[in-house]
This record gives C-alpha cells, structure tokens and sequence, in this order.
C-alpha cells in the first residue's frame, strides 16, 4: 500500500513539472508596413558612349621629306595656321634657285625675241611705200612680212616658256612652304607617333597626328531594335525631326562616376540600323567650354524617364514567383499576398500600375518566411526612411 502512494506521488510531481516547463504559445509575429504612395519619380536609362571632338582632323604631310622639327607637343592646344612639323628643305631649296635662274633666262629671250620683231617690223614698214610705188617688187616685201610672222610666233614661244618657268618657280615654292605643316584646324594635340628624323609623305596610312576641336563635344550612344521602337512609341510628335526636337535633355555619367556638369541634346540619330550590330546610333552634343572632355573618353548617356503621379512601394516589399510579382496586403491584421503588376525599379522602390491602391497597408521588409493568410502585428515606418536605409553606402 505504501508502496503504491510513493508511485502516485511520483507521478504526479512528473505531471506537475512537466507542466511548469511547457513553453507558452507566441502571438502574431510583428512587420514594419507602409501605406502605399503616389509620387513623381525620375528614373533612368544608360546606354555606353563614345565622345568625340566636334572636328576630328588628321595632319598629313602634302609633300615628301624628312621630319627636321617637331614644334608642338602632345596634349597642346594650336590655333589654324600654326606650325607643327618642319621638313628638310634643301633640295626644295636648289630646285628654287634653279627655277629662278629658269625665269631669267627666259627673261633673256623674250627680249632676244622682241628685238627681233621689232627689226623686222621695220623692214616690212620700209618696204611698204617702195612696193606701193613700184620701186621694188612686192616679192621683198613678202618676205620682210614672213620673217616679222617668225619673230612674233619666237616672241610667244618666249613668253609661253617664262610662264612655264614662272609656274615651276611657283610649285617649288608652294613645295616650300609645306615643308612647314601647319594647323588646319584650332584644336588639341594629338598623340605625336612620328619623331625628328622619320620620313614622311602623303600616302602615309598614319597620320602625324590629330587635331580635335573640343569647344563642343559629342557623345555616341547606340540602343537596339527594341529599345529604339520603344523610343519611337514614346518620344511625342508626328515626325523624327519632332521627335528630335521634343526629346528631354541627357546627362552625362563620367567613367569615375560623377556627372558631367552640363547637360546634352539629341541632336541626330542616323538613318538606318546597322546590319552587323542590329543598333542605330544616336548623337549627343555637349558643350565643353572648361575642356575637361577630351577625345576618345568614355561615359555613360543617362535618359531621363519621368513618372507623374505614380504608385510605389519599397522593393523589400515585393516578392517574385514563375515571373509574377507579389506584394502581402495586411487587411485586419492578416497578410494577404496579392499580384501587382511592376512597371520599373527605381532607387530602390518598385513603381506599381495595378494590383494595389493608394493609402492600403503593405508588409513593407522582412517578407521571406511570411505565409498567405498569417495574422501579423503592424508596426508603421516611413517608405522615405526604410528605402534610405537600404541604400548601398560606399
């Protein structure tokens, strides 16, 4: 019997313990909510770009020699005219002397000549009033007229020759001068691959160097079939010149990452999509007063895309399953999972057209274990605050 109540005790000093050690049911787990807002946001499209000077001009030499000076150097703003290069002149300069000494002595025979017609224009006017009287006959006369015929047709073949010699004088003189190479354009100096000493010519395949006019520069980008009928759907007027002219103006992203300060204009887009790369290229002109743009940098076109009055919520809120995005909508302290249709993603905020309305409770974070139909307890936040925090930081 006593062994028995020892049992009993036993057992229900166990029941009594386990009791005391049961843990206690939890209640709704809490989420930080948002109510839903409309905003007006901006947002971006990026497209690589290419910038060149507004004049890109290659310096070539117009006649053959060797490099004496090189007068410039790389990364040196010139003006038009200014001399670059020097030549080696010193058989420009002997064919000078004698193209000179080539007009002389066709000098020499133009006067030769003229003497000769002028002694045989007197003959013939010595012998007109003898024929006309008969005291000679007009045989003599004949004559003294075809040696005046002679000397006249000497005369021009004198003064063809100096004119001759004049345009030979002319050509080793113009050779002289483009021994000196000179600006074509003003602008910036390009790499300088040729050095005192190289022989240069105007078949050369490399230039002597390159001048760019960077007091505006402009910036190539390229978007592919797709994204340019989109452009086209979009971008208002009736026309491409109108659409042209009714395009917003673009930033430029530097290869550091800052923005270039001035802002762009589109001002052409070629005519037709280019067969190897199935893209058409557009182009961007920026004004470069400060030349802090130089040819051949790189940067990124940013296009703006406005959104007036638009429906966000944060990204965190939003969850994707087969291709369809989902939100939970918290209705009496239940979340609900509903499909939102997400035109775009913008600093850190998904841009909604339909599924939710403004002023409903979303679940704003913290959305990975949560289930359709769980009871949650609300805790409100601020969108601005909870999508500022989310931002990388560097």
């Amino acid at each position: 019997m006593n062994n028995k109540l020892v049992i009993l005790s036993i057992a229900a000093f166990s029941l009594t313990a386990c009791k005391k050690e049961a843990p206690k049911q939890d209640g709704p787990k809490t989420f930080p909510v948002v109510s839903v807002e409309s905003k007006n946001i901006v947002g971006y499209q990026t497209f690589p770009a290419t910038i060149q000077g507004r004049v890109n001009n290659d310096v070539r030499a117009k006649i053959q020699g060797y490099i004496t000076q090189v007068l410039v150097d790389e990364g040196q703003y010139v003006t038009k005219g200014q001399p670059l290069f020097r030549l080696e002149t010193n058989i420009l300069t002997e064919n000078a002397a004698a193209s000179k000494a080539g007009i002389g002595a066709a000098e020499s025979t133009i006067a030769a000549a003229q003497a000769s017609v002028n002694a045989a224009q007197v003959e013939v006017n010595k012998l007109k009033p003898l024929v006309q009287k008969n005291i000679i006959s007009n045989v003599q006369l004949q004559t003294a007229q075809a040696n005046l015929a002679q000397a006249q047709a000497q005369l021009q073949q004198a003064n063809a020759a100096k004119r001759q010699a004049v345009a030979n004088y002319k050509g080793v003189e113009a050779n002289i001068d483009y021994s000196v190479i000179r600006a074509p354009i003003s602008g910036v100096i390009g790499k300088l691959p040729l050095k005192a000493g190289s022989l240069v010519g105007p078949t050369d395949q490399t230039p002597l160097t390159t001048i760019s006019d960077t007091s505006q520069i402009f910036a190539y980008f390229s978007m592919n079939e797709k994204e340019y009928f989109d452009f086209l759907e979009k971008s208002p007027g009736s026309s491409m010149p109108d659409k042209i002219k009714n395009l917003p103006m673009v930033e430029l992203q530097l290869a550091n990452g800052s923005l270039y300060p001035e802002k762009g204009t589109i001002e052409a887009i070629t005519g037709q999509i280019d067969p190897t790369t199935g893209t058409i290229q557009f182009r961007v002109a920026f004004s470069n007063e400060q030349k802090l743009l130089s040819n051949g940098n790189s940067g990124t076109i940013r296009f703006p895309q406005h959104y007036d009055n638009v429906l966000v919520v944060p990204e965190s809120a939003t969850y994707e399953q087969q291709g369809i995005v989902y939100v939970y909508k918290v209705e009496k302290d239940t979340a609900k999972n509903v499909v939102v249709n997400v035109i775009d993603r913008i600093d850190n905020l998904a841009l909604i057209k339909s599924g939710i309305n403004k002023g409903e409770i979303i679940v704003a974070a913290g959305i990975g274990g949560l289930k359709p139909g769980t009871a949650i307890k609300k805790k409100p936040v601020k969108m601005d605050s909870l999508v500022q925090s989310i931002k990388p930081k560097f």
